[in-house]
């Protein structure tokens, strides 16, 4: 069965498994089943391109995205699906997240990078420890797809297995090979819950920031446009603080952001049937929160960082991206009404995948 077919029918079936099902036996069979999927959806690539109108074009930082929405970061960790992608009508495609080593990602009473859905609540959970091949391999994957014309970005950060300046110097280095490599954005990963024990890393952001302008944006060799991605848990108050030190230190993006740890705040957006599954998956895990409980968070930080941008007015080509929730042509709208400049989705894409199949960008861009 391929991935279209797959899923529509684990569409009409999950419902019912996540209320029926052991809470383990629940989440032991969706880690699995996600990996699946993403293979299988590797493989299904649509026979013809779907190419949005040009009034769907965005040009940012002077590169030509084809539409306002793109995927997150997190889909697809290793390079997976950018034919895929590519065909459906993305406006670009971004890999990653990655660390420039490679990572097996988290395991806990015998998971493997866990992961539980939410359908009736739009949301999910993970628990994934950044499981990725390594950048220096993943660089020279994305070297092959630059063959493309869809944008390439990708996400990564300092990894764990590191510490210090070691841990910059690496985060260099994997910067520069997917320079190195053509791809047309990065994005730093500054807001990930699930690497030690379900909880945000927590140490200096402002030296980190002061590292990366000095080692490669100020030695970049083209101008290649890094974004920092922050957690949709930050507080209203820091962002202009936080914009102002990106402003100054040369960034050119923001992304409003992350998966949530909040779990007070977003249970209450779960419905009741998936409590159950939420509460052990939280207790249990940690790992962040998705989807539609982030909705209105991500639009608020977002918002909030355009009006701050406008007020500061700084010297580069600055952009508000948003994640989190995006599900609708009426959210993309939102965004825009805003001044967001780019949606990234990963809920609401697979949400919508299980409908739509492969025509899913046509159908969120033009029959609404």
């Amino acid at each position: 069965m391929n991935a279209a077919n797959l899923a529509k029918v684990e569409g009409l079936f999950r419902p019912l498994a996540v209320r029926i099902l052991p809470k383990k036996t629940l989440v032991s069979i969706y880690s699995k089943a996600r990996l699946n999927f993403i293979d299988k959806l590797n493989h299904d690539v649509p026979k013809s391109i779907y190419l949005p109108p040009e009034r769907f074009n965005r040009i940012l930082w002077g590169i030509k995205f084809r539409s306002p929405i793109m995927n997150s970061a997190g889909m697809f960790k290793n390079a997976e699906c950018y034919e895929v992608m590519e065909k459906q009508g993305a406006g670009a495609y971004l890999g990653g997240t990655g660390t420039w080593n490679s990572r097996k990602g988290n395991e806990k009473n015998e998971i493997s990078l866990p992961f539980s859905p939410y359908p009736l609540s739009h949301s999910a959970s993970n628990w994934l420890g950044l499981p990725n091949d390594g950048d220096e391999a993943n660089s020279k994957k994305a070297r092959e797809m630059k063959k493309g014309k869809m944008p390439i970005g990708w996400s990564l950060m300092g990894s764990p297995n590191y510490e210090g300046e070691e841990k910059l110097k690496k985060l260099i280095k994997s910067m520069v090979a997917y320079e190195k490599a053509g791809v047309d954005f990065l994005e730093i990963n500054e807001s990930c819950p699930n690497t030690s024990h379900g909880k945000p890393q927590e140490d200096d952001l402002a030296n980190r920031l002061i590292y990366i302008n000095k080692n490669f944006l100020n030695k970049r060799k083209r101008t290649v446009p890094v974004i920092v991605k922050f957690s949709n848990d930050t507080k209203p108050e820091q962002i202009p603080e936080l914009l102002n030190l990106l402003f100054e230190m040369g960034f050119d993006g923001v992304n409003f952001g992350n998966t949530s740890t909040d779990y007070e705040l977003r249970r209450k957006e779960i419905d009741v049937k998936e409590v159950r599954v939420f509460d052990y998956f939280t207790k249990t895990f940690g790992g962040g929160v998705s989807g539609k409980p982030l909705k209105n968070d991500s639009l608020k930080l977002a918002t909030l960082a355009v009006k701050h941008l406008k007020k500061a007015k700084p010297k580069q080509e600055f952009h508000v991206i948003r994640t989190g929730g995006i599900e609708t042509w009426e959210d993309i709208e939102e965004s825009e009404k805003a001044g967001i400049s780019m949606n990234q989705w990963f809920t609401g894409y697979f949400e919508s995948f299980a409908k739509h199949s492969h025509s899913i960008y046509k159908k969120l861009l033009e029959d609404h």
